[in-house]
């Protein structure tokens, strides 16, 4: 059987990036080539940067693609590169726009490119496109209708994208009716949690499917609130992995393989099994099968655990916010509680300890522990730890709105957490820090959080994180440390003190909130399940606790959509996956 060595390069780009991701592309295939390897596979929409919504919109971007492809291709054969194949994914167009009614103008295409000998030699449209979730493709491009197939040392080679293995029927039927060797798919997959499982069983089965070895090449890296953990994998047509990839880290994933030889000529329009058809086009880049060589085994990386790989995607995600848009230093309120402690924790582990800047800011409710609590992670991480006393500038507004009647309430609690805002807002734009937010997930669905106040901020690390598993991630990094023969980051005592916002005499969450092991279970089922009151109330949660949470949840609409980005790890975040009105008289529970 024909052998091909293929890399698969696993890599972080930036979306409008064009220059910088196509000499990444170019960097990655000279290591490729480096080590061999006869086809390098490139993810998604890689010298674009994906998502890059918008964007595709303006012909100075699409132009811009087209002509970084064409120099690409140019500059790898000027490099000596010529020889090694690459398959990389940009933005294009249909060849001849036709503007029609609910078509986007241009029609762009999500294009994968086959590249040899300095020239571009077949090109692929996206055929799924997917438009739910975090997705809105039918709003950018059209989708594609032509499977070209590559011979290439003596194997055929397909290309898909992503949405292409989701959906049944598609390029997959093509590409068996087709007769291809290897299936080539290029992917910007985001991370959710458990997903990388998901993928490989679908892999597994598409493969099945087409009969033939598919390749999974995913890109790595934090795009606004996605965060796309890598995951790339290689598996037989009998559904073996014969290579994966470490997860969350950029990689050059080389395997060997040896796949059966090209006999199929056919071309033209093929029926598939989503009620489509697609045009098979054949080209010949070279006929013979390589000189046979002494195969490399595949290496399979260990997967991570599930609360590391959450901690690794809110980590990885934090990161390339902060330095892609251009920041070196991030500032964020330690309040001795536990959200802010796995926020500091997440930082350092991010951009490093000596970027991170923290601030105590104690009020005349905070206890004595909390302050020192804080100090004792700021030191043990190495943190900038400065105390800002906010007593007095509560006092001075609170004088202030004393001759028209005073703060009372709510009113008089939030005023803490807005003076605490305005401070970090004011050390932001003094030092240039990023403010990070601290708020999680439980608290940001019930409305547990004050506008301009503890949710003012430029980044929210942890707002998709229940507050069940902020404690969980955050025991498990003291256990990681543990492992690796350091100092627990957050102090027993954070984790272990009963969660309190410290803005009244005595305050508990507790006091206002149902507990968080039956208030995050009930959330689940409510924003992640869409589930309506008479569901709920069917899986045995009491009808006034549903009520309750179902009230809060509507009613923070308007709060959660000023709320900061943050890095999705569920498979339905508060932001580009839950998408409802602000205003809206829907109440669950009435008709």
């Amino acid at each position: 059987m024909p052998q091909l060595r293929v890399a698969l390069a696993q890599i972080d780009v930036t979306v409008g990036d064009i220059a910088g991701n196509t000499a990444t592309v170019a960097a990655w295939t000279r290591r490729a080539a480096d080590r061999g390897a006869h086809l390098v596979l490139f993810p998604e929409m890689a010298l674009t940067g994906y998502p890059p919504e918008d964007l595709v919109l303006r012909a100075s971007f699409l132009s811009a693609s087209r002509s970084a492809l064409q120099r690409l291709a140019a500059e790898l054969a000027a490099d000596g590169l010529g020889d090694v194949a690459v398959v990389v994914g940009y933005l294009d167009a249909r060849p001849e726009p036709a503007a029609r009614l609910g078509r986007p103008a241009g029609e762009p295409q999500n294009t994968a490119a086959f590249l040899h000998g300095g020239r571009v030699v077949a090109t692929y449209a996206k055929h799924h496109l997917p438009n739910y979730g975090v997705f809105d493709e039918f709003r950018y491009f059209v989708p594609g209708d032509r499977l070209p197939v590559v011979r290439l040392h003596g194997v055929d080679v397909a290309m898909t994208i992503c949405e292409d293995l989701w959906q049944d029927g598609g390029p997959i039927a093509a590409c068996k009716e087709a007769g291809v060797g290897l299936v080539a798919t290029i992917n910007g997959s985001p991370y959710e949690r458990n997903k990388d499982d998901v993928r490989c069983e679908l892999s597994r089965r598409r493969a099945a499917e087409a009969g033939a070895t598919l390749a999974y090449v995913n890109m790595v890296g934090g795009q606004d609130e996605l965060v796309f953990d890598g995951d790339s994998h290689v598996v037989a047509a009998d559904g073996r992995v014969l290579a994966r990839a470490a997860q969350f880290q950029d990689a050059l994933l080389v395997v060997d393989l040896e796949l059966p030889a090209a006999t199929a000529s056919s071309t033209g329009r093929v029926d598939v099994r989503d009620g489509s058809a697609m045009v098979v086009e054949r080209v010949t880049i070279s006929e013979p099968p390589l000189p046979a060589y002494a195969a490399e085994p595949g290496q399979v990386a260990e997967h991570l655990t599930d609360p590391a790989e959450v901690y690794a995607a809110i980590v990885t995600g934090t990161r390339d916010y902060v330095r892609k848009n251009n920041f070196r230093t991030v500032v964020l309120g330690l309040s001795g509680g536990i959200d802010s402690a796995l926020v500091a924790a997440v930082a350092a582990d991010a951009i490093g300890a000596d970027n991170v800047h923290v601030v105590g800011m104690p009020s005349r409710y905070s206890s004595t522990h909390s302050v020192s609590d804080a100090e004792e992670l700021a030191r043990r991480r190495g943190l900038h730890w400065t105390l800002v006393p906010i007593a007095a500038a509560v006092e001075a507004f609170e004088k202030t709105f004393a001759d028209i009647g005073g703060l009372h309430g709510l009113a008089e609690e939030n005023l803490q957490a807005r003076v605490r805002g305005v401070t970090l807002m004011a050390m932001s734009n003094e030092a240039g820090h990023l403010v990070l937010t601290t708020g999680n997930k439980s608290e940001l669905a019930t409305g547990f959080t004050t506008l301009y106040g503890d949710s003012a901020g430029g980044f929210a690390p942890i707002k998709d994180v229940p507050k069940t598993l902020v404690w969980e991630l955050a025991r498990w990094r003291n256990a990681e440390a543990r492992r690796r023969g350091e100092a627990e980051p957050i102090p027993e005592q954070i984790i272990d003190k009963p969660p309190s916002a410290e803005l009244a005499p005595g305050q508990l969450d507790a006091d206002r909130l149902p507990p968080y092991d039956v208030l995050d279970r009930l959330l689940d089922d409510y924003v992640e399940r869409d589930r309506g009151h008479d569901e709920l109330v069917a899986l045995g949660y009491p009808v006034e606790l549903v009520e309750r949470v179902i009230r809060m949840v509507d009613l923070a609409e308007y709060k959660r959509r000023q709320y900061p980005p943050g890095p999705k790890i569920s498979p339905k975040n508060f932001g580009r996956d839950r998408r409802l009105p602000i205003t809206s008289a829907w109440r669950e529970g009435t008709s």
